[in-house]
């Protein structure tokens, strides 16, 4: 059992509410941060996300969202994490703000300048750049620049087409997909959240994602693993051909 399917047999075992999400035209896919230095082996947040990464399958499980909003007709939208030469001269920083400065996670040049992007930590993982290329079908918003999209165009480019609901996925969970949940929730979306395409820092006494898994048990939507995302799509693909 992964820890999305604990969480949720954990919500229903408390008898919290059912209170639905119906995936319709006002529906968009977010994905937060499919960047090497969270998914990529030789990344430099691997050492702490690596193994929560392959216990959920995240890496497939997040492709196969971008697979999902491809052959549904859902809009993809995907929120990245970047750092510039200026944003390490902040004058003071949280923990986990300090650490990713600290080892130079995300780093770009500047906005701009595109030298030595392919193939950083903070470029796209190689199986989803076919998926994030098609600008057609897919999105990819401003920087956030600490967790959540508070900073960035994420909740501009959504209300500018009309997207009411969120289908939530990426990296890394604990920290800027539940933080991403939270203010679209406050924003007023309705937000569902595929726990198994995320994966948290799994820590000595410090375990992220079973602490991201019950917050998204106690505040999303729905909860959804990715099986049970594309069982739905699928019967909803069958429906519409009746």
């Amino acid at each position: 059992m992964n820890s999305t399917t604990h969480a949720k047999q954990g919500k229903k075992s408390a008898q919290l509410p059912i209170t639905g999400f119906e995936i319709d035209r006002h529906t968009a896919i977010v994905i937060v941060n499919p960047q090497n230095d969270f998914l990529s082996p030789d990344g430099v947040a691997w050492g702490a996300v690596g193994q929560s990464v392959m216990e959920n399958n995240t890496i497939n499980n997040i492709e196969t969202l971008f697979r999902l909003g491809s052959e549904n007709g859902i809009h993809v939208f995907v929120s990245p994490h970047y750092y510039y030469k200026h944003d390490h001269g902040w004058q003071f920083e949280g923990t986990l703000e300090k650490l990713m400065h600290n080892i130079n996670m995300f780093d770009r040049e500047d906005q701009l300048n595109l030298d030595g992007f392919e193939g950083s930590g903070a470029d796209w993982l190689n199986q989803y750049k076919p998926y994030i290329m098609n600008t057609d079908k897919v999105t990819i918003c401003s920087p956030h620049k600490v967790f959540g999209p508070e900073n960035n165009d994420l909740v501009l480019q959504l209300r500018k087409q009309k997207i009411d609901k969120v289908i939530l996925g990426g990296m890394s969970g604990n920290l800027c997909v539940e933080s991403h949940m939270r203010e679209l929730l406050e924003c007023g979306f309705e937000v569902a959240v595929v726990g198994d395409a995320t994966a948290s820092a799994k820590l000595p006494h410090l375990d992220g994602d079973q602490a991201a898994q019950t917050n998204y048990a106690m505040m999303a939507s729905e909860v959804y693993t990715t099986n049970e995302l594309e069982e739905i799509l699928e019967a909803r693909q069958i429906l519409a051909e009746e």
